[in-house]
């Protein structure tokens, strides 16, 4: 009974096992779905008829089916663990493509024998490769030819190739810089893998190349008018010396943009930065092909002559510059009149210091400056000598404002129909302690160059206004004002301060100015004087006919006054222009209701013509040069006196 029931219990779980192996079988097909269960079950189920039928089975066959269930259960814990780790690697597998695939590098990978192992999508999308060539199993000579047949590859494929190769197998990583459709900059590396073959990262580096390159433009060049910088124009200079040929002359030119400090002051950066920029694109115009213009910084520009023939070429270069820059300038709204002044340093050949010629052409521009802007002086050995005295000047001149080492003198303005002093003219004066009177045309363009003419200039008014309200009522006192306080934007408070602290009327102020002033920026200028003249004071316009004169200035804003330069009355009995001249200048001032005043009248018989010809004032030696306050007080009081007896 016992070996029947066994035979009938071993028969019904074979069944079940085999139907459970089929379905296992079955199960398997279907994907995901694992094996290792059911041969586990069919592990157990001989445990279970082991126990079962134990009492019926010999010791030889209980070992015996002991043994085959310990083995089937190994076997179950195998298929297991097989499983485990298959679908461990799938998944590691699509973790390393799903990775490969994301990095912003393009990825080659090859094996020993030059194919390709994997190849991600950013490789084929750089180069527009076809994924059907581009794969694993392809050798490099068929990618790199892929490459040339889409246009990413210009070279010798075999030679290409085996450089790359022989480079790897020898241990040694390659770096190569290549071009991509599109104008991209393409980073190549071939690093070697210790087992044989290499992997190779492809990067577009075009952005980075790009900043890279703006990076090292900006470090030569300026980066508002695009021109070299002082660095690069020392580089460009040393080289040009090294190239002069026999019978050539190289010059280097120091131009400075004439006061484009008042510019900056009156109409703000924004135009000061566009006149620089138009100034560079004219400079450019006027170079030859193998001449250099750099901005060297603020308005201060620099040029190469780099094969010139003679002095006289050089000389019609500066011309051609000067022209260039004092065509009327549009920045913005605004139509700016400007000037230069240029300095010339010349070396014959390549033995001359660098650092010697530029320093030569600075003496050279600053004697430019000296001689009153707006032209130029090629460099004289004197040059070194003048500088230094001319630093020295500006050192003094901030010391002796510093510790009031100015005074004002003031020269009578005297009425031509009655002889009465009518009003004064404030001039400033400056009493060395140990050069003694120093002219004002030795030191006011100085004070100009480097802005003191400001603090100067304030002196003058506060101080002449105080003194004019001492006067008699009827006499009036003028004040020059520079071309560069007239751009700054509180010229009119500073006027209403001076005013309000005398107690001067405004009517009996009168400022003059010259024709450089509306020279500049019409706009501005004329926007200036209605401020002026909204305070109630008087404008004379200074020097008329000795500038750019145009009758168009009288025109659009009403002057008061017209004073005329001593030039004219000097020659005003000779036969010529001058007497025409100043005829014209009274006829007009007459039929818009100005003065005129004519200046330096130092004989009686100029003093007969100008009444003759209509003209209402006059000052110079003839009646009075400039004397201190007390002087004038006392001139006041006995021309006072003398007029009233009259």
């Amino acid at each position: 009974m016992g070996m029947s029931r066994f035979r009938i219990n071993f028969d019904r779980l074979s069944r079940g096992a085999r139907d459970g192996h089929a379905g296992a079988a079955d199960s398997a097909a279907a994907p995901g779905m694992p094996r290792w269960p059911y041969l586990c079950g069919l592990a157990a189920a001989t445990v279970i008829l082991f126990f079962v039928g134990l009492e019926t089975w010999s010791s030889r066959e209980a070992e015996l089916l002991s043994a085959v269930a310990i083995f089937m259960l190994v076997i179950g814990l195998l298929l297991r663990r097989n499983e485990r780790f298959n679908r461990t690697l799938a998944a590691e597998r699509r973790h390393l493509h799903t990775a490969v695939n994301n990095i912003p590098q393009g990825l080659v990978v090859y094996d020993a024998s030059a194919r390709i192992v994997i190849c991600n999508q950013q490789y084929l999308d750089m180069f527009g490769l076809s994924p059907d060539v581009a794969k694993p199993g392809c050798t490099m000579q068929r990618l790199i030819a892929h490459r040339q047949e889409t246009g990413s590859f210009d070279g010798d494929v075999e030679v290409f190739c085996a450089a790359i190769i022989r480079s790897v197998s020898l241990g040694k990583a390659t770096r190569q810089l290549t071009e991509a459709p599109g104008g991209r900059a393409i980073e190549i590396v071939n690093q070697p893998l210790k087992g044989g073959g290499w992997v190779a990262t492809i990067e577009d580096i075009t952005d980075r190349t790009r900043a890279e390159q703006r990076i090292a433009h900006l470090a030569h060049y300026d980066a508002l008018t695009d021109l070299p910088n002082r660095v690069l124009f020392r580089e460009k200079l040393e080289q040009a010396l090294r190239a002069i040929r026999p019978g050539k002359r190289l010059a280097v030119l120091y131009i400075d943009i004439d006061e484009f400090k008042g510019v900056n002051d009156a109409l703000g950066h924004a135009v000061g930065d566009e006149l620089l920029k138009a100034v560079a694109e004219r400079l450019r115009l006027c170079l030859g092909e193998a001449d250099v213009a750099a901005r060297l910084g603020g308005d201060e520009f620099a040029v190469i002559q780099a094969a010139a023939e003679s002095e006289l070429e050089t000389t019609r270069l500066v011309e051609a510059i000067h022209a260039a820059i004092r065509q009327p300038i549009e920045c913005t709204g605004h139509l700016i009149t400007t000037d230069a002044s240029i300095g010339v340093a010349v070396a014959s050949d390549g033995s001359v210091n660098p650092d010697q010629l530029l320093k030569n052409a600075d003496l050279a521009l600053y004697g430019a400056k000296g001689d009153g802007r707006r032209t130029y002086r090629f460099f004289e050995p004197g040059m070194d000598a003048r500088a230094k005295a001319r630093r020295m000047l500006e050192m003094e001149l901030r010391r002796a404002i510093t510790d009031g080492g100015f005074e004002i003198n003031y020269q009578p303005i005297v009425n031509l129909r009655d002889g009465g002093i009518g009003g004064c003219e404030a001039l400033l004066r400056w009493r060395h302690p140990q050069r003694g009177m120093i002219s004002p045309a030795d030191f006011i363009p100085v004070a100009e160059e480097t802005g003191l003419i400001n603090e100067l200039g304030q002196f003058v008014l506060d101080t002449a206004c105080m003194e004019a309200a001492k006067w008699p009522g009827h006499v009036r006192i003028a004040v020059n004002v520079s071309p560069i306080q007239f751009r700054s934007q509180t010229l009119a408070l500073n006027v209403a301060g001076a005013l309000a602290a005398s107690g001067l009327a405004p009517s009996r102020l009168e400022l003059e100015i010259t024709e450089a002033v509306l020279m500049r920026d019409d706009e501005v200028a004329l926007a200036t004087l209605h401020q002026l003249r909204a305070l109630g004071v008087r404008i004379a316009l200074d020097d008329f006919g000795t500038g750019y004169s145009s009758l168009s200035y009288l025109q659009r804003f009403p002057f008061d006054k017209i004073k005329i330069d001593r030039s004219f009355i000097k020659g005003i009995a000779e036969e010529g222009a001058s007497s025409a001249i100043v005829q014209s200048v009274v006829n007009i001032a007459a039929a818009s209701n100005m003065t005129t005043t004519a200046e330096g009248v130092e004989q009686e018989w100029q003093r007969e013509m100008l009444r003759e010809l209509g003209c209402t004032e006059m000052q110079g030696f003839l009646f009075s040069p400039a004397v201190a306050a007390a002087e004038i007080r006392r001139m006041l009081r006995e021309r006072g006196r003398d007029v009233s007896a009259a």
